[in-house]
């Protein structure tokens, strides 16, 4: 077994015992900060329990101090176990305890990989100082996540915790492991997300099958070349290993340490939540490693929550013979013998189910009273273990992480981090000292854009971006170069049932899925030399800068096969439509037919005229009848139809190609974010982002009350609301207040008489009236016009009393409005000591 010699140096470290007795805490030491908090007060902050001991946890630290002296008595060539290191209040504490089985509400919680992702995201690296010793203090598990640093033991702890949650029969292991897993070094491993990326690739790259592709012939080839030829292929990977490990050699010297470096993982043993065979769990990367792998270089002990075994195997060999069977005393010795493990308590609440079932619980309990009692191991000290889902989100350190890996860096952000949504970017070099770019490949959430991914070829220099469904034109794949686009779209979205469109250099192509009338295919060749991006290139009616358009279409299965176009080649420039038909069964040869289209009619020269010579034809079939000169003709302005048909379809097409394209730019030039009220920070910005708006409003609503009583609002605006006026846009203003508001005291006055008139009229007819009618009236028509009198009487003395009132005041109103204007803060430094600004408008 690769041991460490006991060191005889005592580093004040975590919570090691100083001078005076007292322990240091030396948590703040470690983590990297500059101030020690007092005793008194990180013990007022604490738990009780992590500051006392209770009785089952003294009499198990005395258990465990004859523990550890029995096993350096027995063992004096191995070193020392982890038993009881301090915590941080500098109290001891038993590892076992320092676990809690939490059971957390969250799907990534409910396996083995989401919590150990989450770890490992989650908290960032303390190197163990020395690394060949164990550390003196294992923090909990609450604290840990507090302060998002821990050491590969608190690690180890806060993953054991989640699992022994999930029902996993989980162990924290105290050993020794190689170098670059001990200070979590991953730039030698391949990054995970290569072996994905070129998955999707290959998936891509598959051709489709299509049953009107012919099948390739039969290759005859030599059993003895294939053999030679594997066999130069395998010398050459061979060759190409041994040069990589050569590289690893030269770039990475020998471990001075190795067998000597203190670690500890995660032992998963079969038999729970559906595992088959037991595994290992590191901790710092939350990779899974089968229990022999050679980066595990031994093991001391292992703990869960019920019991602490120490290993008794040789671990010359590494891990690789090791047998995890804790209940074999002569492989494993229990701390607490007797004590219930954890298959114990699995197969104890089967048995308890099935006598549930057969009613037989009363005679199960007598039985459990006779067995003898023996010492459980205590409850955990620890607090219960809160997982927020605003920590899920930030995940990691600082809200982001970057790892290095070979010939590559990951680089991953929390959600709402970027104003651009990058979540993750992996950057693949090509050496191993990542000098020189090769490709990058980000990854984005919560765009309004719907972008999704987004790849940079930095050799060849294409960009590739992928969408979700749902944006604009229905894009979801994006494939550009200087000279060459290529876009997938949704079809399920979209009336033309497009699928995909190529477009490069005096080319396009489009395929299409579904169409009624059976087309899948179309290419359309240009002029290099026409620009697109000019707006007038589409104005020529004889379309000169189209050449060639070709398009295909599936069999119609309700028409004969000579009858049913295959292809059709549309010759703009030489002005020819050639047409293939589809194969008949039982033929190779397919019909074709080809058409001259005539002339136009121009101002010298009148349309040329349609004869049978135009039309050049091929038959499979010489017992079929040919068609008459009236059939071609009706055939060939069908045609036509379609050319123009066509070539607005292409127009249409190569107009939504650029408007694409700057639709793309000016995206990426103002990049905006949804935010999703479903997480965290994305309730909290729009949170913060509806209170703005509410206090824009207010402010908006607050200066329209201001205005509204501001009586220059009206005159300022003519003047673009200066901050300042001058002095003659200030006697300017004032003039027309004034005028303004004498109009208005007399379009008052003007009112009230034009009331007072009408009122008088009225009552003049009604008199008339009676006058003429007086002898004929009853008895009721007389009280109703005396009651209309009285009434019209009232109203007209109401008028005048107003009428009066109103040319009484109207000097004084004019006079304090005069004042209030002078008074105004605008208007006041330029009204001062004018004579000009006496009151006036007496009437």
């Amino acid at each position: 077994m690769e041991t460490a010699l006991k060191s005889g140096r005592e580093k004040p470290v975590r919570g090691s015992p100083g001078e005076d007795g007292e322990p240091i805490k030396m948590e703040e030491t470690l983590r990297g900060s500059d101030t020690l908090s007092p005793k008194e007060e990180s013990d007022s902050l604490s738990p009780e329990s992590y500051r006392v001991h209770s009785p089952k946890e003294t009499l198990l630290l005395n258990l465990a101090e004859n523990f550890q002296s029995q096993f350096t008595h027995l063992y004096p060539e191995r070193n020392a176990l982890l038993l009881s290191p301090l915590n941080e209040c500098g109290v001891k504490k038993f590892v076992s305890t320092t676990l809690r089985p939490t059971p957390i509400n969250h799907p990534e919680f409910f396996t083995w990989d989401g919590c150990a992702s989450l770890v490992s995201d989650f908290l960032s690296l303390v190197p163990l100082d020395p690394p060949e010793d164990l550390p003196r203090t294992l923090f909990s598990s609450t604290s840990v996540l507090q302060s998002q640093r821990a050491t590969c033991f608190e690690f180890a702890s806060l993953l054991c915790s989640l699992l022994l949650g999930a029902h996993y029969d989980a162990y924290c292991v105290s050993g020794y492991a190689v170098r670059e897993m001990c200070l979590q070094d991953q730039s030698l491993q391949e990054c995970p997300l290569l072996d994905k990326q070129v998955e999707s690739v290959t998936s891509e790259q598959e051709p489709q099958d299509n049953k009107y592709t012919p099948k390739p012939q039969r290759e005859l080839k030599s059993l003895f070349l294939m053999q030679q030829e594997k066999k130069k292929q395998d010398a050459e990977a061979a060759l190409l290993q041994n040069q990589k490990v050569l590289e690893q050699s030269e770039q990475r010297p020998p471990d001075p340490l190795r067998g000597l470096r203190r670690h500890c993982w995660v032992l998963v043993l079969s038999g729970s939540h559906s595992v088959q065979e037991n595994f290992f769990i590191d901790p710092l990367t939350g990779n899974r490693y089968p229990t022999d792998h050679d980066h595990f270089l031994g093991i001391d002990s292992v703990w869960n929550n019920l019991n602490y075994y120490a290993n008794m195997q040789d671990c010359s060999n590494g891990c690789a013979n090791m047998v995890y069977d804790l209940e074999d005393v002569n492989l494993w010795e229990p701390l607490l013998f007797g004590a219930t493990s954890k298959k114990q308590l699995i197969l104890e609440v089967l048995k308890r189910k099935e006598n549930k079932m057969m009613k037989n619980i009363i005679k199960d309990e007598k039985v459990e009273q006779e067995k003898p009692r023996v010492f459980e191991m205590p409850r955990s000290w620890i607090s219960c273990i809160t997982i927020s889902k605003k920590d899920l989100e930030n995940r990691w350190p600082e809200k982001k992480k970057v790892t290095l890996y070979r010939n590559a860096t990951l680089e991953r952000f929390a959600e709402y981090l970027r104003i651009d949504g990058l979540v993750t970017r992996l950057t693949t070099y090509k050496d191993l000292d990542c000098t020189e770019v090769v490709r990058v490949k980000e990854w984005y959430q919560h765009r309004k854009d719907h972008l999704e991914e987004r790849e940079v070829n930095k050799v060849n220099k294409v960009t590739t971006e992928r969408f979700k469904h749902g944006r604009r034109f229905q894009l979801l794949f994006h494939r550009y170069t200087d000279s060459e686009n290529d876009m997938v779209f949704n079809r399920a979205a979209r009336v033309d049932d497009l699928v995909r469109r190529v477009e490069s250099a005096g080319e396009m192509t489009e395929f299409f899925e579904g169409r009624n009338n059976l087309l899948y295919y179309r290419h359309a060749v240009f002029d290099q030399h026409v620009q697109f991006s000019k707006p007038d290139v589409f104005a020529d009616q004889e379309n000169r800068w189209l050449k060639k358009v070709v398009e295909r279409f599936h069999r119609n299965s309700s028409k004969r096969a000579n009858e049913d176009v295959a292809e059709r080649v549309f010759l703009l420039a030489e002005r020819r439509i050639e047409l293939t038909y589809h194969v008949e069964e039982n033929r190779v040869i397919a019909s074709t037919r080809s058409f001259i289209k005539p002339r136009e009619s121009t101002e010298k020269e009148k349309a040329e005229d349609f004869t049978p010579h135009m039309v050049s034809s091929s038959q499979v079939d010489p017992s079929e009848e040919t068609l008459n000169t009236l059939a071609l003709f009706d055939l060939l302005t069908a045609l036509m139809r379609d050319e123009e048909e066509a070539v607005l379809q292409i127009i249409q097409s190569l107009k939504e190609m650029r408007d694409i394209t700057a639709c793309r730019k000016e995206e990426q030039d103002s990049v905006e974010l949804h935010l999703s009220p479903w997480t965290t920070m994305g309730a909290e910005r729009a949170r913060s982002q509806r209170q703005e708006m509410e206090r824009l409003a207010a402010d908006e609503q607050r200066w329209l009350q201001q205005k509204k009583h501001d009586i220059l609002a009206p005159f300022m605006i003519k003047l673009n609301n200066p901050k300042t006026l001058s002095r003659q846009d200030a006697l300017q203003v004032h003039h027309h207040c004034l005028t303004q508001f004498t109009q208005r005291l007399v379009e008052q006055a003007n009112l009230i008489q034009e009331r007072y008139n009408k009122e008088t009229q009225e009552l003049q007819r009604k008199q008339q009236w009676f006058q003429k009618n007086q002898l004929t009236m009853t008895d009721p028509q007389r009280d109703q016009y005396q009651t209309y009198c009285s009434e019209k009487t009232l109203r007209i003395q109401v008028t005048k009393t107003r009428l009066r009132m109103h040319k009484e005041a109207a000097a004084q109103r004019n006079t304090a409005f005069n004042l209030m204007l002078k008074e105004d803060p605008r208007l006041a430094p330029h009204l001062k000591e004018d004579p000009r600004l006496a009151p006036h408008l007496k009437e």
